[in-house]
């Protein structure tokens, strides 16, 4: 079985090149591939179910034809999608995932998250993780018209991408001792995750074996895919 994982598109209006790509490589990839994994950060914001701008239309279409030519696509929320529901889900064919998800291939233990519950050192990003996650917070949001949504969601990215220009980069990225207790609390083999940009794969010491993290890219000039299958890995970067 021929696994794919990507992550951290941040498909967008203004930047159809990238919607483009993201349609092509579904293409490609549904005769090659038997599941596709995309761990979160599909789009650079998502402010509900009932947005049918021409960006999530084209997208649901490909993710649509893709399921129905037998690729199985699963789906992981990031921070910028993480309202992305059932309705989306039903109406693609692809199956919502829970953070941390785990499964077993090839006799190896696996976990997949977006990657930002590791990255407890930015304590202001995950007290609004915690706040926008809420029930609450989700219902009262949704309950909004949609251009009321829009409105808060950009002004909510606008505020992001300022306080991130202000922070240290590490603290922006993983902890390694969060990481490391992760892997010992899980029993995993492998992790693989998005979220920091930081596209590598990384190996720890394990008690009989080595263990190994795969961080995937973001998609910008070029994209990235994480490939596995039962004799070969690799972490590969194409242009888009």
């Amino acid at each position: 079985m021929n696994l794919g994982f990507i992550s951290d598109l941040h498909l967008s209006e203004t930047d159809t090149s990238l919607t483009n790509a993201f349609v092509d490589f579904l293409k490609s990839h549904s005769s090659n591939l038997d599941q596709l994994y995309i761990l979160g950060d599909l789009y650079e914001v998502w402010i509900g179910d009932d947005d049918s701008s021409s960006l999530i239309t084209s997208t649901k279409d490909a993710l649509s034809k893709a399921s129905k030519a037998g690729l199985e696509i699963f789906f992981i929320h990031g921070n910028r999608d993480f309202l992305l529901d059932s309705s989306f889900a039903e109406s693609t064919g692809i199956s919502l995932l829970p953070d941390p998800f785990f499964f077993d291939y090839f006799g190896k233990k696996i976990a997949l998250s977006h990657g930002d519950m590791f990255c407890i050192d930015d304590t202001e990003y995950q007290t609004f993780k915690k706040q926008v996650r809420s029930p609450k917070w989700k219902t009262e949001f949704l309950n909004k018209s949609l251009d009321e949504r829009k409105s808060i969601a950009s002004s909510m990215r606008d505020a992001s991408k300022k306080n991130s220009s202000q922070k240290d980069l590490m603290i922006m990225d993983v902890n390694i001792n969060e990481v490391a207790s992760f892997f010992d609390k899980h029993g995993i083999d492998l992790l693989i995750h998005g979220h920091t940009h930081k596209p590598n794969i990384h190996e720890l010491d394990g008690k009989n074996s080595k263990l190994k993290r795969v961080v995937l890219g973001d998609w910008d000039k070029t994209g990235w895919c994480f490939y596995l299958d039962s004799t070969s890995q690799n972490l590969e970067e194409f242009r888009i």
